[in-house]
């Protein structure tokens, strides 16, 4: 579980614990867990990061699937887990690790869902998810369109997707980006939320809780009534 939505959206981990058991997955929480590491690894230490993999290792080895509702932590994962100790377990490991979207549209092949969310809605595609995880195409590409959080949230009941004039801008919100290019970051992020709020978005969601609440910081400081919610908490919705 990413560790800001353990410590800020509980919410986001309650929702994903609920609808995967309702898919019927047996889902187990690892206590040991801690961070994957990657916020060291953005800021160029990854060479630090040891510890937080052999931890990793050790306490989700046993699992057919690893699953997490943030694509950055999974991409994180898939392409920099290993282990001095045990080299090829580490490799072995980064093939069961899915973001929450990809593992309903692609391991577990979801095709309807006993969900309602009667709002206006604008997607988010998180970079990592999108350029990384290939979770949508993207739209500078001519190629066909897919996306697997749309066609999730396409499943849910009386939802209306709003269009946007930029479907995959960047929020700006890029990890430690935002900390070291706080004003670039700020500015990406007023113009990716206006481009929801004036296409009527009574919600913005997304499969990155960091990247909402990159948002939702801007959104606050407005006194915008539009809010955000992770794309867990829409699909688990009744």
């Amino acid at each position: 579980m990413p560790c800001y939505v353990d410590q800020f959206y509980p919410g986001a981990a309650r929702a994903t614990l609920e609808l995967l058991e309702k898919l019927g997955v047996n889902v187990h929480y690892p206590a040991g867990q801690t961070c994957c590491g990657q916020p060291m690894a953005n800021s160029g230490y990854e060479h630090l990061t040891g510890g937080c993999n052999e931890n990793f290792i050790k306490h989700f080895e046993g699992y057919d699937y690893i699953v997490s509702p943030s694509g950055s932590c999974v991409l994180h994962l898939k392409e920099h887990l290993h282990s001095s100790k045990h080299p090829t377990q580490g490799e072995e490991i980064r093939h069961r690790i899915f973001e929450l979207t990809e593992f309903l549209t692609d391991v577990l092949k979801v095709e309807s869902l006993d969900a309602r969310f009667p709002y206006k809605v604008g997607v988010h595609q998180s970079c990592h998810g999108q350029r990384g995880l290939h979770l949508s195409q993207m739209s500078e590409l001519t190629a066909p369109y897919f996306s697997k959080p749309g066609k999730l949230l396409e499943m849910v009941k009386d939802i209306e997707l709003i269009a946007l004039d930029r479907t995959d801008e960047c929020c700006g919100f890029g990890g430690t980006f935002c900390v070291a290019e706080e004003a670039v970051s700020v500015k990406m992020g007023k113009d990716r939320v206006a481009d929801h709020v004036q296409h009527g978005a009574e919600f913005i969601t997304g499969a990155d809780m960091s990247c909402l609440m990159h948002m939702e910081g801007i959104l606050r400081r407005n006194k915008s009534s539009t809010k955000v919610i992770h794309i867990a908490e829409i699909l688990n919705s009744q």
